[in-house]
């Protein structure tokens, strides 16, 4: 499924699919794609179709078609596996990241999924680092699985990370569904924008329910926050979670 808006979650930043545009840089932004684990998971014994890494590579292209942009930046977890790279992995990898690279520079910050990520990057010539800054916006993207401590990070002003994979639990009488979402607050007096994962597969934790992974929200009050949640073809502005019903 892809999802094209152009809502704003906040000036100058818009929801575009399941990704990010920075308007001013015309920097996309792509987070937790977990490539590997539909394989991961089958060996596992689930019973899974493998078509799930096809969905995500057409979504992309859509995506990157429709937005130019000028840059794009994956935000943490592009492989799924922790341990060493299969030969699934490194071929949808590969052939994913060259993808990329046919439309515009690609920058892949390492995620705690990453830890044998270098190889690939490596031989593809596309820079892995911790964290991208923007200094003119004052936008600093890290994966979301610590607290960096870096100059830039506290100069920021607006923090966008992945990891947490959030989403929605909502129910319409006996019908119970879990839907993607950004949610956006605030963390030490800085705004946080939190993303969801392009990998169909990962319908993300309810932040409804659930206890939060990533040590930014942790620290936040997460009810202050407010979601915006992914519908079939369209986001809807959901307001502030506090004032969302939990479901049982």
């Amino acid at each position: 499924m892809l999802f094209l808006s152009n809502m704003d979650v906040q000036k100058g930043i818009q929801i575009f699919g399941a990704s990010l545009f920075l308007e001013k840089s015309k920097t996309l932004i792509i987070s937790d794609l977990h490539i590997g684990q539909e394989y991961s998971m089958k060996k596992s014994g689930f019973l899974i179709p493998l078509n799930h890494y096809k969905e995500i590579l057409e979504n992309t292209k859509k995506i990157l078609e429709t937005s130019k942009p000028s840059r794009v930046i994956i935000n943490g977890d592009l492989k799924h596996d922790f341990g060493k790279i299969n030969n699934d992995e490194w071929d949808k990898i590969t052939q994913y990241l060259k993808e990329l690279k046919k439309h515009s520079p690609v920058i892949v910050i390492k995620g705690n999924h990453d830890a044998l990520l270098q190889p690939v990057t490596n031989k593809l010539g596309i820079k892995l680092v911790s964290y991208y800054f923007e200094d003119e916006t004052s936008i600093y993207v890290c994966h979301g699985d610590r607290i960096p401590t870096n100059p830039e990070f506290q100069k920021a002003k607006t923090i966008i990370i992945g990891h947490e994979h959030p989403a929605i639990r909502l129910s319409n009488g006996a019908r119970v569904e879990t839907y993607k979402c950004f949610i956006k607050g605030k963390f030490e007096r800085k705004n946080l924008i939190v993303m969801p994962s392009l990998n169909p597969i990962n319908e993300g934790s309810d932040v409804l329910s659930e206890k939060m992974l990533s040590p930014f929200l942790k620290e936040s009050d997460i009810k202050k926050f407010e979601a915006y949640i992914l519908g079939e073809d369209e986001v809807f502005y959901f307001g502030k979670i506090k004032n969302l019903k939990k479901t049982l």
